[in-house]
This record gives C-alpha cells, structure tokens and sequence, in this order.
C-alpha cells in the first residue's frame, strides 16, 4: 500500500545484518528515504531492531541517528535557535557555560551516545570543585533547552535532561540596613563624589544596570517621578542599552522629597563638570555616568562603595543589598507588599513576599498589635 512503513533484514557475513527500514520520500526531491543500520548479532537481534523501528515511526518517535558531537551540536543550536530569541548578554552567557562547563568532558561524545548518567556525573564534578546549586542548575536549564531543541529537530528521541537529579536551590544570604544603618551610610553618601548614586540606589530600589542606564530624560523634576525603561549591558569591554528583561521592569518610581532635591543639585554638579571637561565629554545624557560621560563600569563603581561602607563602619554589605534594603525597609514600616512590588519591578508580589519572607514574622507581630489597639484598647476587663 502507498506510504506503507516497510523493512528487511540483509545478511552482510556471520552474525552481522543490514536492516533497511522505508521512510517514504523525500518531501523536496520526491526520492525514497532509507534508514540503514547494520547490526552485529543474531538474526532475532536484527529483526527487533526492525520492529522497534517501524514501531518509532507508527508512533511518531522515530528519529534517524545523527553523527554529530555534543559540541558541534551546541554550536549550531546555539547559533540557529538560541541567538535569535535571546538578548545578548543571555546568549553570550549560554556560550560561556557550554565552554566553561561541558565542551571539555563531554563534547566530544556524539550527541544521541550522551547518557543520563553522563549528565549526572557531570554535575557531581561541578559539586566536588565547590561550584553552588545555582551554577549547577543554570547549565542544566541551558542544556534541556539543547536537547529540546534537538526532538524537534527530529536529531533525539527524548531528552535525557529529564532523567536527572538536580542540587537543591540554596537561597544566598541577603543582608539589608537597619534604619539607623542607612541613615549612617546616607550621611557618608552626602560627603562622597559618588555617593548621589548609592544614596539613589537605596531610595528606589532599583537595579544597578536600571540606575546606571537611567537618563535625565527619564527623571521628572515636577512630577517628581522618574521612568525606568533601559537597562545596560556590559559584554567585556562593550556596552549597550537594552529593553528591561520583562514588562513589570518597565515602571514609574515616585522619588522621596529629599532624594529628589539631591538630584536637581547633582544636576548642576554635572553640567559644571561637563562644561570643564570639553570635548573629552561623551556625552550620553546620563544621570550617573562615569567622569568622561560613559557608563559607568560595575567594577569601579564597586570601588567607591566599598570606601562608603568603610568609612561608615558597615561591612558585608555587597551593592546589590541597597535593593534588598529598600525593599525590606518598606515592608518592615508596613507599607503594602503590592506597592512594593510595583517599586523593585517584580513580576508578581508573591515573588516579593517569597524573596523577602524573613520580614514577614515581624509584619505579623505589628499586625497583632494594631488589632489589640483596634479591638481591645477601650473595652476594658470583663
């Protein structure tokens, strides 16, 4: 019958048989399409493979093996599927962890020979050199994406990704400022040539590649509001500005008085500069740019943070916990979580709540005295 699965068995010698399975034609070139596989072993050996095979193709699962390494395929899936749907820092941090992590031990396998236990003991290393759960689970989640991308490709039939155990998430310590602990750094900030950045960063909560990005075309003075709808990018000595990750990123933050009475005064401080400066100025329209005009670079402006916090004897304290702070400041005041939430960006205000849970005993000790004030302050004993 026309289109009709069909096989043979073809004795090569002793104990070895060619089995040719009917694929149909091709849908291009209208010729017949055969899968050839020789297979060393009794004749039973080889009839099950035939079965096997016309069974895969009856059920959908069939897939013609490929001879093709593990890293020549993440070459082509990193090119032809990854780079076209990622930014570019993603896709350039896929790249590296390809290179860093799996190319060495198992990229010379060919891809349909990886196992599961491959992928397992791959993973084990990691742990043994000391690498987090978190490293761990990034190249696992690049690696399902590949060899998802491979069944539809019709280069695998299953994703061996699937069949493996996973480190636990180990959530990393986060440390925020007490109130008089900000209120110590802040009076430092006032006193520094880059404090107006770090005093911002507290007052928002904002990301550092949001405030770094942020232009004064974003910031307005009446309103007292500013936009965040960039973020920079860094990628070696390159930079770029790119659309916030998702759309809760993209947001309105309405600035404390005093923040933005700071601003309008580092305002000035930067039209001074940048008149003295000349032609040397690059001029981005950057709220804190670099003393040139340009972004500033992560790792400068660590420099300085780090003299902040040492001068305002705080230690611990890494750049990212100006957000955490902010963030655990307002909840511990008893500001709305959904209000927060819309602040910092994140996608929903469970993410909040989840993120920021060792606030929440405190809430609900501030919760149960606000009742006993409302229910039982005049009532009197009974």
């Amino acid at each position: 019958m026309a289109g009709k699965r069909t096989g043979q068995v073809i004795r090569r010698g002793d104990n070895r048989w060619m089995v040719r399975v009917y694929l149909g034609r091709d849908p291009i070139t209208g010729k017949r399409s055969y899968h050839n596989k020789t297979i060393h072993g009794t004749k039973k050996d080889a009839d099950k493979y035939l079965n096997k095979s016309l069974r895969e193709i009856d059920t959908g699962t069939y897939h013609e093996t490929v001879k093709i390494s593990l890293s020549a395929y993440l070459d082509q899936w990193l090119a032809n599927a990854a780079k076209p749907r990622l930014r570019e820092r993603t896709y350039t941090d896929y790249a590296n962890l390809m290179t860093r992590y799996v190319r060495q031990p198992l990229g010379a396998k060919r891809l349909d020979t990886v196992t599961p236990l491959d992928l397992q003991e791959l993973y084990t290393e990691m742990q043994n050199r000391g690498l987090s759960a978190r490293v761990v689970r990034y190249v696992h989640a690049v690696l399902n994406s590949a060899f998802q991308q491979a069944i539809k490709w019709g280069m695998l039939s299953r994703n061996i990704c699937q069949m493996v155990e996973l480190p636990k998430s180990q959530r990393g310590e986060m440390k925020s400022f007490t109130p008089r602990q900000a209120q110590d750094f802040l009076k430092v900030c006032g006193t520094t040539k880059d404090g107006m950045v770090f005093a911002f960063a507290l007052a928002t909560g904002m990301r550092p590649e949001e405030y770094l990005a942020l232009k004064w075309s974003d910031v307005d003075f009446v309103s007292g509001r500013i936009v965040v709808q960039r973020a920079l990018v860094r990628i070696g000595r390159n930079w770029s500005f790119e659309e916030p990750k998702t759309a809760q990123s993209r947001r309105t933050i309405v600035l404390p008085p005093t923040t933005l009475k700071d601003l309008r005064a580092h305002r000035q401080e930067q039209l001074k500069h940048k008149l003295k400066m000349g032609s040397i100025w690059e001029d981005h329209n950057l709220v804190f740019p670099s003393m040139t005009g340009t972004p500033f670079h992560h790792s400068n402006l660590t420099k300085s943070y780090k003299r902040i916090l040492q001068t305002a004897e705080l230690s611990g304290f890494r750049m990212y916990d100006l957000r955490h702070s902010c963030a655990t400041l307002l909840l511990s005041s008893g500001e709305n979580a959904k209000i927060i939430q819309e602040r910092l960006g994140h996608a929903s205000v469970v993410l909040t709540l989840d993120t920021y849970s060792h606030v929440l005993p405190e809430m609900q000790k501030q919760a149960s005295e606000k009742l006993e004030k409302m229910l039982f302050e005049n009532v009197g004993t009974l």
